[in-house]
């Protein structure tokens, strides 16, 4: 049965419609609301103000009733010449009075204006008591009250419209008050259009303020856009900054807390992650290593124990008899077994050394008694190349390190000189020394509690064959021989080098080889204190 196939989760597409802006969307919204308040407005005007003006009218021409029925009443000797009308007559009206004679006593119209006898022709109607209204008045609309009553009639003759009050006073005299229903209807006009006027310009002013009004919440709703854009790029370190205190600030503030979470839960997983792919890079590395290992120790033990195993089954077919042969076999037996356990012993102490097992333990000691009594140790060595050995590294230099591991590293380097060296030739140990000051960034570096005053290097020089360009790099790695017909005849096993590189790495100083002209150098960096 075959396996089901998983599928891999596709990445949400963004979407590709046409965005329209929240700012237009408000303010068309906000817009729309305008229009339709000044549409209704408009259309409640229209409907209402006609009743609204004529009510007006009514309500003036009654007012204008009541003040001349308080003037009148108050005093039976009116002089008419001096009587200001308009302190009663604030509606401007036409106004018809008679006395209880039936007599005029005033008017505010002129005999020779053709208003004058359509009053009175009304006053003939109200002093008669006639039912009817003369042929050429239509009347429209009529309202009775206690002294008097308001109609809205048409002269068919002028095809005029007027308000009239037709009534007593509280004396008697009969009262008429006209006012003409155009003067009333221009001016509603008037109104009506100025009115427009202002709701155009208010619908114009109130779009544009709309306009920029809609960036007080565009605004805040584009910096939470910006920001979950960001977010959705994995960026959340961006943060909405100074929230507002409403129910968008509440959203800000919850993008915030979930910019926070997400960051964390983000470095958590890539601090996880980064450990996994540590691990799985240091597993891939030690099996990589262990397999090196394997295929290099079984490489050098391949030579040794094929030696060993010819030689003692020389020695067990007693293929030579005489006693001078069993004693060279014998020899030869010990000396690939004594090159099989010196192997096993470097590679333990590599092991040690690259795995943190062997820890450094500083102490500080004069570096040139080290290089002495090496120099001393390997006196048969020297005397085997007849080479002559230099020492030039100044006798009161105190260094801080470790000093039986240094040893080995200057042991190893010395001991390459030796078998490198030309017949006879120059081994050469000289220093460089560099004390800090207290411009240089590392002066006053502690180690283990010791003040670091300054950097030995340590040169070993040989005066020999030069090793090629394409192996200089390579002299350090595990089992690396540049000449491998030459290394195996001093019993090298490549691993001496390595031993110094691990060392050095582990004091954290620096080491390396160089050619020159005649020979090759190498060197190595030691604290002095």
């Amino acid at each position: 049965m075959k396996a089901a196939k998983t599928k891999k989760p596709r990445r949400a597409k963004r979407s590709t419609r046409i965005k329209y802006s929240i700012r237009i969307k408000i303010s068309l919204c906000l817009t729309a609301i305008l229009t339709v308040i000044i549409l209704m407005s408009a259309l409640l005007s229209v409907v209402f103000i006609k009743r609204y003006f004529y009510s007006q009218t009514k309500n003036q021409m009654i007012s204008t009733y009541e003040s001349y029925d308080r003037k009148f009443s108050k005093s039976d000797n009116i002089d008419f010449r001096t009587f200001n009308d308009n302190t009663v007559n604030d509606a401007g009206a036409y106004v018809y009075i008679l006395d209880v004679s039936h007599m005029l006593i005033y008017t505010t119209v002129n005999k020779e204006n053709k208003v004058y006898d359509k009053l009175t022709e009304l006053a003939g109607v109200l002093l008669y008591n006639e039912d009817d209204m003369p042929d050429n008045i239509k009347v429209e609309d009529k309202t009775i009250y206690s002294h008097y009553s308001i109609q809205l009639s048409t002269d068919t003759d002028s095809g005029y419209k007027y308000f009239d009050l037709m009534g007593y006073l509280s004396d008697g005299s009969p009262i008429i008050v006209r006012v003409p229903a155009a003067r009333v209807n221009n001016t509603i006009k008037t109104i009506t259009m100025f009115f427009c006027y202002v709701l155009i310009v208010v619908a114009a002013i109130g779009c544009i303020l709309m306009y920029f009004f809609s960036n007080v919440f565009a605004i805040p709703i584009k910096r939470l856009t910006a920001v979950a854009k960001k977010m959705t790029d994995m960026d959340f370190d961006a943060r909405i900054e100074n929230p507002s205190n409403d129910e968008i600030g509440e959203l800000a503030i919850c993008m915030n807390e979930l910019a926070d979470r997400l960051s964390t839960t983000l470095n958590e997983l890539q601090e996880a992650n980064s450990k996994l792919q540590t691990d799985i890079e240091e597993k891939i590395a030690i099996d990589d290593m262990r397999k090196e290992f394997l295929s290099h120790v079984s490489h050098e033990l391949k030579t040794p124990i094929a030696l060993v195993l010819g030689y003692a089954e020389g020695l067990k077919d007693n293929i030579n008899d005489d006693e001078e042969s069993r004693n060279f076999y014998c020899e030869v037996i010990m000396d690939e077994a004594e090159k099989m356990n010196k192997l096993v012993k470097q590679l333990l102490e590599l092991n040690e050394i690259e795995f943190g097992q062997n820890r450094v333990t500083r102490e500080d000691f004069l570096i040139n008694d080290l290089i002495k009594n090496v120099i001393a140790s390997s006196s048969i060595l020297v005397e085997q190349k007849k080479a002559v050995v230099v020492d030039e590294v100044p006798a009161d230099i105190n260094v801080y390190a470790d000093e039986f591991m240094i040893e080995q590293v200057f042991t190893n380097y010395l001991t390459n000189a030796i078998h490198y060296c030309n017949e006879e030739g120059n081994v050469r140990i000289y220093s460089e020394t560099r004390y800090y000051d207290e411009n240089d960034k590392e002066y006053g570096r502690v180690v283990d509690g010791k003040l670091i005053r300054g950097n030995l290097r340590i040169f070993v020089y040989d005066q020999g064959p030069q090793i090629p360009d394409e192996d200089i790099d390579k002299v350090f790695i595990k089992f690396y021989k540049v000449d491998k017909a030459r290394t195996r005849e001093y019993g090298g096993s490549g691993i001496g080098l390595s031993i110094v590189a691990a060392t050095m790495d582990a004091h954290g100083k620096a080491y390396g080889v160089y050619n020159t002209d005649d020979g090759v150098v190498f060197y190595f960096d030691l604290d002095i204190i």
